[in-house]
C-alpha cells in the first residue's frame, strides 16, 4: 500500500513538472513574439518582406523571471532589413545582412510604457560587399557596376574597402573607408561623384558602434552599450 502511494506521488510530481514546463515554454514563446513585435515597431527591423527578427529570452524558468521583471540574458537577431541615408538620397538604401545583440541583466522598468533597461549590451552588425556594391553603383548614377571588396588597413572604427569599376565614364580603382561612429555609418569613396554617404542605424538608446573591420565576406561592426534603454527611450532616440 505504501509503495503504491509513493508511486502515485511520484507520478503526480512528474505530471506537475511536465505541465509547468509546458506552460513555461508557451509563456516564453508568447513573450518572445511580443518583444519581437515591439522591436519591429520601435526600431524598424522588419521593414522588408524577406527580413527576419528573432528575440529569445534565455534561462529557465521563464515564469520566475517574468514575476520579478528581471531577465538575465535576452538576445535579438535581425537581418534583411534596410536603412536609408540621413538625407534620404534616391537609391541610397542599404540592406543590413545581420544585427545581433546580447542583452544582459534586463529589467522591465514600465509595463504601461513597454520599456526596459539592460545593464550591458554587446553585439555585431554585418554588411556584405554585395550590398555595398549595389548601393555605390546606384549612387554613381551612370557607368558600369562598381565592386566593393576587402582592403587591408582597417583600424579602430574605420574599415577599409576597395572600390573598382566605372563611374560617370571614368575608371575607378580606389580605396575607401567605412567609418562606424555613434549610430552612423559613413562611406567615403575618393574619386566618386558622391564621395561620402551617411546612414543612421536605429539602435537601443545607449548602444554605439565601437569597432569596424573588413573581413573576407563583408564589414563586421562591433557594438557595445551600458545602461541601455529598450523600447520607450528617455533620450528620445
Amino acid at each position: 500500500m505504501k509503495r503504491r502511494w509513493v508511486k502515485v506521488l511520484v507520478i503526480a510530481v512528474v505530471v506537475i513538472a511536465v505541465l509547468f514546463t509546458a506552460v513555461d515554454r508557451i509563456a516564453v514563446h508568447y513573450a518572445n513574439d511580443e518583444a519581437a513585435q515591439l522591436a519591429k515597431e520601435k526600431y524598424g527591423y522588419g521593414n522588408t518582406t524577406d527580413g527576419y527578427l528573432d528575440v529569445a529570452i534565455e534561462g529557465f524558468p521563464f515564469l520566475t523571471q517574468a514575476a520579478g521583471r528581471d531577465f538575465g540574458h535576452v538576445t535579438l537577431t535581425a537581418g534583411g532589413f534596410y536603412i536609408d541615408t540621413t538625407t534620404n538620397t534616391q537609391g541610397g538604401y542599404l540592406h543590413i545582412d545581420r544585427l545581433h545583440l546580447d542583452l544582459r541583466d534586463v529589467k522591465v522598468t514600465s509595463l504601461t510604457a513597454r520599456s526596459a533597461e539592460a545593464n550591458l549590451a554587446t553585439g555585431t552588425l554585418t554588411v556584405s560587399y554585395k550590398e555595398l556594391s549595389g548601393v555605390v553603383t546606384r549612387l554613381a548614377g551612370s557607368g558600369g557596376p562598381l565592386q566593393v571588396s576587402q582592403a587591408p588597413g582597417s583600424n579602430g572604427q574605420a574599415a577599409r574597402v576597395k572600390v573598382s569599376g566605372t563611374a560617370g565614364g571614368t575608371a575607378l580603382n580606389t580605396t575607401g573607408t567605412l567609418l562606424a561612429q555613434g549610430t552612423e555609418l559613413s562611406l567615403t569613396v575618393p574619386g566618386a561623384d558622391r564621395a561620402s554617404t551617411v546612414w543612421r542605424v536605429s539602435l537601443p538608446a545607449g548602444v554605439d558602434f565601437t569597432a569596424a573591420r573588413a573581413t573576407a565576406d563583408g564589414i563586421e561592426i562591433r557594438l557595445v552599450g551600458h545602461q541601455v534603454t529598450l523600447g520607450s527611450s528617455r533620450y528620445g532616440r
